[in-house]
C-alpha cells in the first residue's frame, strides 16, 4: 500500500510539474567580504527532506541562474571547496532575482581564539593511515609538498621513501607509472588544494599486487559542476645548466561524458660530478691507488601526451579509457673520466682519461580500458585490460687514452656497444565486492603476461672495428603470471579486523644466446595478510598488521648487459636473479590522533641489491645485480604535526631505524660479508600564511640523515635546508613559485665501501642547488575535480627508467 501511495504521488507530481508554468531564478554568490565566489555551485532543495530538486554552477562573476523551476517552496543552498552557505528558504511564484548567498570562509572560536585554517588530522584505519589535508593550512602547497610531509615519508634523492624503502604513488588508487624524478616533476604540477587526503599503506592488502612495498594514495576531492577547464604552465631552474618544461592539460565534463588532455615537453641539460678513490689490495696491502674524476653533461628532450575518456552509460555502468605515451627521441651523455693511478706509496705511476658518448631513445605507450558495474542491490564489478609497448635504444662509444707521468701518451683503447630492447605488457583484471551483512569481502583474478627481447652487440675499436661474441649477447624473457585474492573486513565499536590472502602461480624463462643457458623458473606462492586496530578510547588506540610480499627482478636488471663508464668501470645485469620474498610487521600506538608511534620489522629475505665490487687482480670496478643471502629492517618512527599560530604549521618526524644486508663478497673468495647500519633521520618543515587573504604562502624545511646503507656502501651524514614562497593572483587564476634546495649545500654525501679486501668510496654531486620558478595559469571553470589518471600495473614499475 506504501508502494502504491508513493507512485500515485510521484505522478501526479510529474503531472503537475509537465502541466504547471515554470519559472527562472537568478543571483549570485558572495562571501562575507562581499566579494565574488566564482564557480561556486548552487543547489536548489526540497523543503521538506532536503533532496535535491536542480543544481548548477556560478560562473566567474559568482552569477548563477536556474531555468524551468516549479513554483512552490524551496531551500537555496551554495557550497564552495568543502565551505556552504546557511539554507535560503525562497518562493518561486514568477521568474525571481535575489541578491548575494553568501559563503563564510569557516572558522572555529575557542576561548576567543579564531582558527581560519585546521591543521592537518592523521586518521589510522585498520590498513592504512589517512592524512586528511583538505581545506587546512597546508593545502595550498603543491602535492609533492604535501607527500613531503605525510607521516613517514622520507625524500632520498628525489625517492620518496617509506622506511628506507621507495614507495608507489597512486592518485585515486592509479599507480602513477613514472620514474622517481617525473613523479616529482608532476606533482609538483598538481595544486594541493585538490587534495582530500593521502593514505600511507605499510602494508597493501590482498587486492593489491604481491609484489612491491608500501604505497601513498593521493585522495582527490570531488565536485559535481559540469563544465571546461584548462591551464598552462611553465618552468625555469637554474643550477649549472638552465632547465625548461611548458604544458598544458585540458578537461571536459558532462553528465555521461569526461574527458582529460594533457600535453608535457621537458628540454633538459643536466650536469653530475663524481669523484672517487679505489684503494686496489693484495697480500702486502694497498699496493695501486685509483682517483677519478668523472664529468656527466645530459641533455634531453621528453615528450610526454595523456588522455582519460570516461563515459556513463547510466547511474549503474561505466567505461573508463587510460592512455599515456612517453616519447624520448633524443638522450645524449657526454662522458669525461681523468683517472691518476699512483703505486701504494701514493707516487704517480700513469694516469688516463675517458670520454665516452651515450645515445638513447626510449619510448613507453600505454593503454588502459575498464568496465565498472553497480549492481541493483550492492555490490561492484570492475573488468580491467591494460597493454604496455616499451622500445630502447642505445648506442655508445668509449675511448680511452694512458699516459706516463710526464704526459707521454702509451696506448688507447677504443670500443663501441649497441643495445635494444623491447617489452611487451598485458594484463587482464576482474574484481568484485559487496556486503555480506555486516563483512565486507573483496574477491578478483588477474593474469599478467610479459615478453622483453633485448639485444646487444659489443665492437672492439682498437685496429679497425672487431665485433667480439662472448661480450654480446641476445637474451629473451618471457614471464607469466596468474593471480587470484580474497579478502573480509569487519567493525565493531572498538575493533576493526581485516584480513585476506592472495594466491599467485608465476612461469618465467630467460634464455640468454651467449651463455647458452635457459633460466626456468616455476613456483606457487601465497600472500596472506591481517589488520587489527582497537580503539581503547578517544584517546588512545593499539594496531598491529602482518604481510608477506614479493619482489620480482627489473626487465633490465636480468639482462647480462654490460653499460660501461671504461673499459675497467662497468655496471652488469644477471640473469640468475630469483624473486625474493618478504614478511613484514607493523605495531603502532596513536595519542590523541596527533602522536604517533610506529615499530617495524621487516624480515627482506633474499632482497635484490645492486652491489659494487672491485677486482683486485683485474683491477677492475663493476656493479651488479643479486639476490642477498638475507636482509632485515626495524626501527621506530614518531611524527607529530602542530598549527603552532593560525599562519604557522610544524610538522615533524623522526625514525631511528636499523638495515642489515647478507651477501657473498664475490671478490673476496666467496666469503659472505655483513653490511649494516644504525641511523636516524629527523625532518622539521614548517609552512606559513605570509598574507591575509590566503594567496601568499612560505616554506621553511630542514632535513637531517645520519647515514643510510646502500648495499655494500654506507652513506655518511647529509642535511638539506629548503625555501619555497607561492602567490597565487586573479582569485587563483595564475600562481607564481619560487624555490631554493640544498642551501647549504650539504644534500651531497660520501658512500664508502671498507670490508675485506673492498675499499672505495665516491661522492656524486649532481644538480642539487638550484632556485626553481614556476608560472601556472588556469581557465575555464579551474575548480573543476578533473578524472586525471595515472596506469595502475605494478608490471610497468619493473621497465628501466
Amino acid at each position: 500500500m506504501k508502494l502504491l501511495f508513493a507512485i500515485l504521488i510521484l505522478t501526479l507530481g510529474i503531472s503537475d510539474c509537465v502541466f504547471s508554468q515554470t519559472y527562472e531564478l537568478k543571483g549570485e554568490v558572495k562571501d562575507q567580504f562581499q566579494e565574488p565566489v566564482a564557480f561556486a555551485s548552487v543547489f536548489l532543495l526540497n523543503v521538506t527532506d532536503s533532496t535535491l530538486v536542480k543544481g548548477t554552477s556560478a560562473d566567474e562573476n559568482g552569477i548563477f541562474s536556474i531555468t524551468n523551476i516549479s513554483e512552490g517552496l524551496y531551500f537555496l543552498k551554495a557550497s564552495y571547496v568543502g565551505q556552504m552557505s546557511n539554507n535560503l528558504a525562497i518562493e518561486i511564484l514568477k521568474d525571481t532575482k535575489i541578491g548575494a548567498v553568501i559563503i563564510e570562509q569557516q572558522a572555529e572560536e575557542l576561548n576567543e581564539v579564531t582558527v581560519t585554517s585546521n591543521r592537518p588530522v592523521v586518521e589510522r584505519k585498520v590498513d592504512r593511515i589517512v592524512f586528511n589535508v583538505e581545506n587546512t593550512v597546508i593545502s595550498q602547497n603543491s602535492s609533492w609538498d604535501i607527500l613531503r610531509q605525510t607521516p613517514g615519508v622520507i625524500v632520498m634523492n628525489d625517492e620518496l621513501q617509506v622506511r628506507n624503502q621507495a614507495t608507489t604513488v597512486y592518485v585515486n588508487n592509479r599507480k602513477v607509472q613514472l620514474s622517481s624524478e617525473e613523479v616529482r616533476n608532476l606533482l609538483e604540477n598538481y595544486q594541493g588544494e585538490n587534495i582530500k587526503s593521502v593514505e600511507v599503506i605499510y602494508n597493501p592488502p590482498a587486492s593489491y599486487d604481491a609484489e612491491g612495498g608500501s604505497i601513498l594514495n593521493i585522495i582527490t576531492s570531488k565536485n559535481v559542476s559540469l563544465g571546461y577547464k584548462g591551464n598552462i604552465s611553465a618552468g625555469y631552474t637554474q643550477g649549472v645548466f638552465p632547465k625548461y618544461n611548458f604544458g598544458t592539460s585540458h578537461f571536459y565534463k558532462t553528465n555521461k561524458l569526461n574527458v582529460n588532455a594533457s600535453y608535457n615537453f621537458a628540454p633538459k641539460k643536466e650536469f653530475k660530478n663524481t669523484l672517487s678513490t679505489t684503494n686496489y689490495i693484495n697480500d702486502t696491502g694497498v699496493f695501486s691507488i685509483w682517483d677519478t674524476d668523472f664529468d656527466q653533461i645530459i641533455r634531453s628532450n621528453t615528450h610526454s601526451a595523456g588522455l582519460v575518456i570516461d563515459y556513463d552509460f547510466d547511474d549503474k555502468n561505466s567505461l573508463s579509457l587510460t592512455s599515456n605515451g612517453q616519447l624520448q627521441p633524443k638522450r645524449e651523455s657526454d662522458f669525461f673520466q681523468n683517472t691518476t693511478i699512483k703505486n701504494g706509496s701514493g707516487v704517480i705511476d700513469s694516469t688516463f682519461t675517458t670520454g665516452s658518448y651515450l645515445n638513447e631513445i626510449k619510448n613507453n605507450i600505454s593503454g588502459d580500458l575498464t568496465y565498472k558495474h553497480k549492481f541493483k542491490e550492492s555490490g561492484n564489478l570492475n573488468i580491467n585490460t591494460h597493454y604496455t609497448y616499451f622500445d630502447l635504444d642505445r648506442s655508445q662509444d668509449v675511448n680511452s687514452n694512458y699516459f706516463l707521468p710526464n704526459g707521454s701518451f702509451i696506448r688507447d683503447f677504443n670500443f663501441s656497444t649497441n643495445a635494444n630492447q623491447q617489452i611487451e605488457i598485458k594484463t587482464a583484471q576482474l574484481d568484485y565486492n559487496d556486503n555480506l551483512g555486516s563483512v565486507f569481502f573483496e574477491t578478483g583474478v588477474k593474469g599478467s603476461f610479459i615478453n622483453s627481447e633485448s639485444k646487444l652487440d659489443y665492437t672492439l675499436r682498437n685496429n679497425g672495428p672487431e665485433f667480439i661474441p662472448n661480450l654480446s649477447d641476445d637474451y629473451i624473457y618471457d614471464e607469466n603470471v596468474f593471480a587470484a585474492y580474497f579478502s573480509f573486513s569487519k567493525d565493531w565499536e572498538k575493533w576493526s579486523l581485516k584480513t585476506g590472502l592472495r594466491a599467485e602461480q608465476t612461469e618465467s624463462s630467460g634464455i640468454s644466446a651467449n651463455v647458452s643457458t635457459i633460466n626456468n623458473l616455476s613456483y606457487f606462492e601465497l600472500f596472506p595478510s591481517l589488520y587489527v586496530l582497537h580503539n581503547i578510547n578517544e584517546h588512545h588506540s593499539l594496531s598491529f598488521d602482518y604481510s608477506r610480499k614479493l619482489k620480482r627482478p627489473r626487465y633490465e636488471d636480468l639482462n647480462p648487459f654490460r653499460t660501461y663508464i671504461n673499459e675497467r668501470t662497468f655496471e652488469e645485469g644477471n640473469p640468475n636473479l630469483t624473486p625474493s620474498f618478504s614478511h613484514n610487521f607493523n605495531l603502532n600506538y596513536t595519542l590523541n590522533q596527533e602522536y604517533f608511534f610506529d615499530f617495524y620489522y621487516r624480515d627482506n629475505g633474499r632482497y635484490i641489491s645492486t652491489l659494487t665490487f672491485q677486482d683486485n687482480e683485474n683491477l677492475v670496478l663493476r656493479d651488479i645485480t643479486q639476490n642477498v643471502l638475507a636482509s632485515t629492517s626495524f626501527g621506530l618512527d614518531f611524527t607529530y604535526g602542530k598549527s603552532i599560530t593560525n599562519n604557522w604549521y610544524l610538522y615533524s618526524y623522526i625514525s631511528l631505524f636499523h638495515e642489515d644486508e647478507t651477501f657473498i663478497a664475490l671478490q673476496s673468495e666467496a666469503y659472505s660479508f655483513k653490511n649494516e647500519f644504525n641511523g636516524a633521520y629527523l625532518d622539521l618543515t614548517n609552512y606559513f600564511t605570509l598574507s591575509n587573504d590566503g594567496t601568499f604562502k612560505g616554506e621553511l624545511g630542514f632535513v637531517y640523515m645520519s647515514g643510510y646503507l646502500q648495499g655494500s656502501y654506507i652513506q655518511e651524514q647529509s642535511t638539506n635546508l629548503t625555501l619555497g614562497l607561492r602567490k597565487s593572483f586573479m582569485n587563483n587564476r595564475a600562481v607564481v613559485s619560487v624555490s631554493a634546495n640544498d642551501l647549504l649545500g650539504k644534500y651531497n654525501a660520501y658512500v664508502s665501501s671498507k670490508y675485506l679486501n673492498q675499499d672505495n668510496r665516491y661522492l656524486t654531486t649532481p644538480e642539487t642547488q638550484y632556485v626553481k620558478f614556476g608560472f601556472t595559469y588556469n581557465f575555464g571553470n579551474f575548480r573543476l575535480e578533473d578524472n586525471q589518471r595515472d596506469i595502475e600495473k605494478s608490471e610497468r614499475e619493473r621497465l628501466e627508467n
